[in-house]
């Protein structure tokens, strides 16, 4: 989804009423933090409500909203604009830092970009040149002050869910234009930020559902790269019902199935309502999938028109949401 409107979604808030697997270089394997899960069929619950501090100072109240339940995952992004934010500039992340350091099972999840000016409508051309350079070393300097800055603020063991979406057709980080100059990219992001003492950072490679420009399984970068395999997934095509969601190409089940077979955990950093409106038996489906297939962690988009709780344009949606994760808030139904 585009970035913009993650920057934009205040408007909203006045409605409130409160497979391939790629080898390359050896690097440390990856992680897997059991113990982020609290317990073994525990799901962190969260949402995107703002970017910066405003969206911490919500997550009480959309937790009240949910009868108690404790959401888990404070989800953010950086913006991508220029270097000096992907290196970590905002103010509000010292926010986001100390609600992660309140409790030792929450989750913080930050979506990174990879490249500056990350939805300036860079042509492809100049796409495949940076993702080049980058694969070269060029930018490993910004990677590393971000680790450092994540590392400083008492929060080493962000989720960072690095180039989101990279199999799509819209941002600069986009994997498109030059896949193995992109796989190689993030294997230096990964290896510049693993670089700094005292991290424990885990990588989400989140593609969008289905094909869309490329393939996202050409753009994986292997597995001693990636922690989590996740998925960002709206009610929209491809796929005109909730099964061909699930069993279209590349679509909900290849990511079950790639993530079994290569030993990850699966994540849902981005999903919710959009092209198709109100349709709480989308929601009440893809709860019923989350629960059943217990990802680290979920985080619905929460401004309109993807939202439930600051978007008032659907509310037999918000019903739905409302009433499972009161009843359920983190576990599968089984």
């Amino acid at each position: 989804m585009s970035r913009r409107r993650r920057w934009t979604a205040g408007a909203c808030t006045a409605a409130i009423t409160v497979g391939l697997l790629v080898t390359g270089g050896a690097l440390a394997p990856a992680r897997h933090d059991a113990s982020a899960r609290g317990s073994e069929n525990e799901i962190a619950v969260g949402a995107y409500l703002h970017y910066g501090t405003p969206g911490v100072d919500r997550m009480g109240a959309l937790s009240r909203w949910l009868g108690g339940t404790e959401l888990r995952a404070g989800h953010t992004y950086l913006p991508g604009d220029t270097w000096a934010n992907i290196e970590g500039a905002p103010d509000s992340l010292e926010s986001w830092a100390r609600w992660r350091r309140e409790r030792p099972d929450r989750l913080f999840v930050l979506n990174v970009p990879m490249l500056q000016n990350n939805e300036g409508g860079v042509p492809d051309r100049r796409v495949a040149e940076l993702l080049r350079s980058g694969a070269r070393g060029a930018y490993d300097q910004h990677f590393r002050r971000l680790a450092e800055r994540l590392v400083g603020l008492g929060v080493p063991d962000t989720v960072i869910v690095l180039g989101w979406e990279m199999n799509g057709f819209n941002y600069t980080h986009r994997c498109r234009p030059a896949p193995e100059s992109w796989k190689q990219y993030w294997r230096r992001i990964v290896a510049a930020m693993r670089s700094v003492e005292g991290e424990r950072f885990q990588f989400d490679f989140a593609p969008n559902r289905g094909i869309d420009a490329i393939a996202w399984t050409s753009c994986y970068p292997g597995d001693d790269v990636v922690d989590i395999i996740g998925m960002d997934s709206y009610d929209q095509p491809p796929g005109n019902t909730f099964e061909e969601q699930v069993t279209q190409p590349y679509g909900l089940q290849h990511q079950v199935d790639f993530a079994r077979q290569h030993g990850k955990p699966i994540s849902y950093p981005e999903w919710g309502l959009f092209r198709r409106g109100d349709n709480p038996a989308y929601m009440r489906n893809m709860l019923g999938w989350i629960a059943d297939h217990e990802p680290l962690y979920q985080s619905i988009t929460d401004y309109c028109p993807h939202g439930v709780w600051q978007c008032t344009k659907n509310p037999r949606s918000a019903r739905v949401f409302q009433e499972f994760l009161s009843t359920h808030p983190g576990r599968s139904q089984r």
